[in-house]
């Protein structure tokens, strides 16, 4: 019975050490009074600097909806990082969060200590070339020069796909972001590669945009999410469940204009889901008002997605595989 009892009082010693572990990240950002998100060095629609030099796009937003959650209000310190230098700045503690454009893979979720709570955007890599090639499908790209980002999974990727075809190219592999997009504008390269949501905006945002061609060819999977240190399963939930509350609230018709009458109504899954009712944050550490905080600032998935890549940008991008499962998409939530 002493050693049952003792081995009790070891486990219940070990869970309370763990949950101070896990409880560390919350409590640092509250205090801080800021969270630190990791941002694209500059798309735009999913992560660019305005006018004002305020970051805007999705996944900003993403960080938004975060640092609310937490904070109840939407106080955000933005860290530009290159594709290289994105997760080793997680792991070293210098961002608290990384959300730029990030593909989850086998080996980033099991080999580097990170993980990928959840995933915003469903993505395609592409290829982009020049019209005048006149190529219209990617086996007709024999000998050309690829530019290729470093650090980026596009690499693997466009090579594989080449040696499956049977066919030869030459890699042009590119450090930096923004020079790996001049490369091939300055003639560099007959073909670029990256994931179609990229693809679209570097075309869109170019002096002629007729003058380029996104190919057909879809060459791999590309699912994007927000991620985050894999030590901190507390601040991971937030992470996870701020994303999911974006989609439920778009299912329920829970928007930014339409919050505070939503919050009052008679629903009794209303009322719990934006905090009028006790519930919903105290399992995940936050106030029970997070939900109703996180809409009031940045509005559903829908709102989200339209503003910066959606119908209501300069992008226009179909929500296609972004809608809601009830639409035929990919995106769903788990019940709250």
């Amino acid at each position: 019975m002493k050693t049952v009892l003792t081995l009790g009082a070891s486990v219940v010693a070990l869970a309370s050490a763990a949950t101070i572990a896990q409880a560390d990240m919350i409590e640092t950002i509250k205090e801080r009074g800021e969270l630190t998100c990791g941002v694209h060095t500059g798309l735009v629609g999913f992560g660019a600097p305005d006018e004002a030099g305020e970051w805007q796009g999705l996944d900003p937003d993403y960080c938004r909806a975060i640092a609310t959650a937490i904070l109840g209000e939407p106080k955000v310190k933005w860290v530009p990082l290159s594709a290289q230098a994105r997760f080793t700045s997680l792991q070293n503690g210098e961002i608290d969060v990384l959300a730029q454009n990030s593909t989850m893979t086998l080996a980033r979720d099991a080999s580097l200590g990170l993980t990928f709570p959840a995933f915003n955007f469903y993505d395609g890599q592409g290829l982009l070339i020049k019209s005048d090639l006149g190529v219209s499908d990617s086996k007709e790209l024999d000998g050309a020069t690829v530019c290729i980002q470093q650090g980026t999974t596009s690499e693997y990727v466009i090579r594989n796909h080449f040696t499956d075809m049977g066919i030869s190219f030459t890699p042009v592999v590119i450090e930096s972001g923004t020079e790996f997009f001049s490369a091939f504008f300055s003639g560099r390269c007959d073909v670029i590669t990256s994931d179609l949501s990229q693809l679209a905006v570097v075309r869109l945002t170019s002096d002629d945009p007729s003058a380029y061609t996104v190919l057909p060819n879809i060459l791999a999977k590309s699912p994007l999410g927000p991620v985050v240190r894999a030590d901190d399963k507390a601040f991971e939930n937030v992470v996870k469940w701020t994303s999911y509350a974006l989609l439920t609230a778009e299912e329920l018709g829970v928007t930014q204009a339409n919050v505070e009458e939503m919050k009052a109504s008679d629903s009794a899954e209303l009322q719990s889901f934006l905090g009028a009712n006790p519930g919903v944050g105290e399992l995940i550490g936050l106030e029970d008002d997070w939900i109703y905080n996180v809409i009031s600032t940045v509005g559903n998935y829908s709102e989200i997605f339209d503003r910066n890549v959606g119908k209501d940008s300069p992008l226009g991008l179909e929500r296609g595989q972004n809608a809601l499962w009830s639409d035929g998409g990919l995106m769903y939530s788990p019940l709250f």
